[in-house]
């Protein structure tokens, strides 16, 4: 038996079924068996997901734009209201404008709130469930069975995954492969419905499965701008391997129009909508497009060459993988450019040798090419050379022209399935664990920068985002030579300056942080955190009056950020204007509900107004969202003491000295509430642990306090607390 005819009595044959006892498709017995593989497989792709990214429901937010995205963004933590789909429509988000994806973190908050295990929950469904319509899919179109199964189980495993589906801020990437994936569903099955009617392909579609694509890709633009170039895989599949352009005449013996001409006209209103997509994102990524000045068209194409290549041997070999490869900008070496040329060229020229036979290998080449145009690099956006999370889609092109290729070459072995079947299985185990140990770098910020630095160590990025880090774990030292470390490699970079700052202000060094500020705002005048970051050093060294001034220049630059109106309130709190501070925390708190250090303040501010009521609710709510606030126990005892509630007063400056027990001033109102009750040994006590602990802390004002009540002991009552 020739090649050519064993190959169509292999498993992926496209015929019905196998021959039965008598010679004829036994169909009854064939259809059942196959419907129960398909489904095993559909279960295998999701147990494969869940093993490899189950992981990430133990993992946290990471420092990496999860802030933009999620927890730092007022506007996704208010949930999903009609107020956050108009806003969602008519504003950018983190410099895209994908509303989409906005209304699927809007809608996570709302179920899950800040709790990251529901984010990435939302983001591993979100996958696996476009690896199973992957394989679907292809079946459909092929009647490969296990060729399909393997290409998409390469795409749900492979290591380059990892960063789609571990970070929560790439939410966009698995939203748009799932509607990526139904707009292809639906599309072949238009296809489908019009060769059974015998349909002109240019004769507007009727079919209703072409207008459910064509919304399916609309809401897919909606998620991720990135499949624009989705018609061009539309052509690429009625190639092969719909075979649309198998009859010379679109629509049948008579027609005036050839095949290719129907097929590209029928495309036009995709086509329609990826110049909307495109223009749209041009117009929210206006500000991080890198101009031609800085990196020129030569740099560019040049970096775009080695990406190509560079994405090609991360797919077979997919090691040291980075979250952020720096962009070498005029420093990429030559050979390298040379020799990723050389390695293009040669799959080229096999690709277009064997594309009459193969209509596979062309069609996966260009996918692959087509679909990273938007992404690589001739308009660049950042300051990245490549990213992992650009192969989501793309790859699919190589996995498949590599599978049937692979398939296709063993066709005339004698024990081919035996073979194949065990290099799979090898391939399958080996991307599996490589994934699963990927993933784990994804466990928090340290973790996820410790790995991007020893797989990229001259990446200012990095380095700024590990002192990022390293300040959230209170080690201030470490941190900041991070951030001298990112200053040699990019000594004008405005959001390290920055970081840089703040970590020396909290060190208690304001003058050195506001040299940092001050040198940021030379560079970018305009930049929000520069003066939030440079009044609160301002307001370190008592200089209030400057201080407020720098927080109202902040406050037009970003009029949705919490942290500004806070930093404004307690500076003119500070100054004595409460009835000014207030409105202040106030708006701080219709920002981001959940601001402790607002409420607190805020019960502060009111309770030295004297309105006790409302200074209480703050208080409490607080406590509902940080339980072990000392200060707030202790305030919020103060308040209760002098509404006369001693006894639920008592209590929490019980639980705050359980929590703090050197906290003098806790020992000082609890004496002085015990004293109200008449209690006066139990008084004394506590009176003298607050003197000597008052004395030891150097507080001499609450131990002149202290002395003098001893002198008129006992008080009459429970002075209210004031900020």
């Amino acid at each position: 038996m020739s090649r050519r005819a064993k190959a169509k009595h292999s498993p992926d044959a496209r015929s019905p079924g196998r021959a039965g006892p008598g010679g004829t498709a036994s169909l009854a017995a064939v259809q059942p068996n196959k419907r129960r593989l398909t489904f095993a497989i559909c279960v295998l792709l999701g147990l494969a997901v869940g093993a490899v990214f189950g992981q990430t429901l133990g993992h946290g937010f990471v420092n990496y734009d999860d802030g933009d995205y999620v927890y730092e963004n007022a506007a996704i933590l208010h949930g999903l209201s009609w107020q956050g789909v108009i806003w969602a429509f008519t504003h950018s988000h983190a410099d895209n404008w994908h509303p989409l994806t906005t209304l699927s973190h809007m809608l996570d908050c709302q179920v899950y709130g800040l709790h990251p295990w529901g984010h990435h929950l939302t983001s591993v469904v979100l996958h696996g469930a476009t690896a199973i319509l992957l394989f679907l899919m292809l079946r459909q179109m092929s009647g490969a069975m296990w060729r399909s199964a393997f290409v998409a189980a390469v795409f749900a495993i492979h290591p380059l995954r990892v960063e789609s589906v571990a970070w929560v801020s790439e939410r966009k990437d698995v939203l748009s492969g799932l509607f990526f994936m139904l707009t292809l569903w639906a599309y072949v099955c238009h296809v489908q419905k019009q060769g059974a009617k015998r349909q002109s392909a240019i004769s507007f579609p009727g079919s209703g499965f072409y207008w459910l694509a064509l919304f399916l890709f609309t809401l897919g633009l909606l998620c991720k701008p990135m499949l624009v170039t989705l018609p061009f895989v539309l052509l690429l599949l009625d190639y092969w391997p719909l075979n649309r352009l198998a009859s010379p005449e679109a629509g049948g013996p008579g027609s005036r129009f050839p095949a290719w001409l129907g097929l590209i006209l029928e495309k036009i209103p995709f086509l329609l909508l990826t110049v909307a997509a495109c223009v749209a994102t041009v117009l929210a990524q206006q500000q991080v497009i890198e101009s031609a000045q800085t990196f020129g068209i030569a740099t560019r194409m040049g970096n775009a060459l080695v990406s190509y290549a560079a994405y090609v041997w991360q797919m077979v070999y997919p090691v040291g993988l980075a979250v952020f490869y720096p962009h070498p900008g005029s420093g990429l070496p030559i050979w390298r450019v040379g020799m990723s040329v050389v390695v293009l060229l040669i799959i080229t020229a096999g690709v277009m040798v064997g594309r009459r036979k193969h209509p596979y290998l062309l069609v996966g080449w260009l996918w692959y090419l087509g679909m990273l145009v938007p992404v690589i690099g001739l308009m660049q956006v950042g300051a990245q050379a490549r990213a992992d999370r650009y192969t989501y889609l793309p790859q699919i092109g190589l996995y498949m022209m590599v599978t049937w290729g692979v398939v296709e070459l063993c066709a005339g072995w004698r024990h081919r399935r035996a073979v194949l079947g065990t290099v799979a299985a090898a391939i399958l185990g080996g991307l599996l664990g490589a994934a699963y140990v990927q993933t784990g770098y994804w466990k928090d910020s340290v973790s996820l920068w410790t790995r991007d630095l020893a797989c990229a160590s001259e990446s200012s990025l990095a380095h700024n985002s590990f002192g990022i880090a390293l300040v959230g774990q209170g080690k201030l030292t470490e941190a900041i030579q991070q951030y001298e470390r990112a200053l040699q490699l990019n000594p004008d970079d405005v959001g390290v300056l920055c970081n840089l700052g703040l970590a020396l202000a909290t060190q208690g060094k304001p003058a050195e942080a506001i040299q940092q500020y001050e040198r940021a705002l030379q560079l970018k005048p305009d930049d929000f955190v520069a003066h939030n970051g440079l009044g609160v050093a301002l307001a370190g060294q008592g200089k209030l009056a400057e201080a407020i001034q720098q927080f109202e220049r902040a406050l037009p630059l970003k009029p949705d950020d919490a942290r500004v109106y806070f930093n404004l309130a307690v500076a003119l709190a500070n100054q004595g204007k409460l009835l000014e501070a207030i409105p202040q925390y106030e708006r701080a708190l219709q920002l981001k509900p959940d601001y402790a250090d607002a409420h607190f303040y805020l019960g502060n501010a009111l309770a030295g107004q004297g309105k006790l009521a409302e200074a209480i609710q703050h208080y409490e709510r607080v406590l509902q969202l940080e339980p072990d606030h000392v200060e707030a126990h202790c305030n919020l005892g103060v308040a209760l003491a002098a509404q006369g509630k001693l006894a639920e007063a008592i209590q929490h400056f019980e639980r705050a000295l359980q929590l703090k027990p050197d906290f003098a001033v806790a020992h000082n109102y609890l004496g002085i509430a015990l004293a109200s009750q008449g209690k006066s040994a139990e008084a004394m006590e506590q009176f003298q642990e607050a003197l000597d602990l008052a004395t030891a802390q150097n507080n001499t004002a609450l131990a002149e306090s202290i002395r003098a009540r001893l002198k008129s002991y006992p008080p009459a009552s429970l002075p209210p607390q004031t900020p």
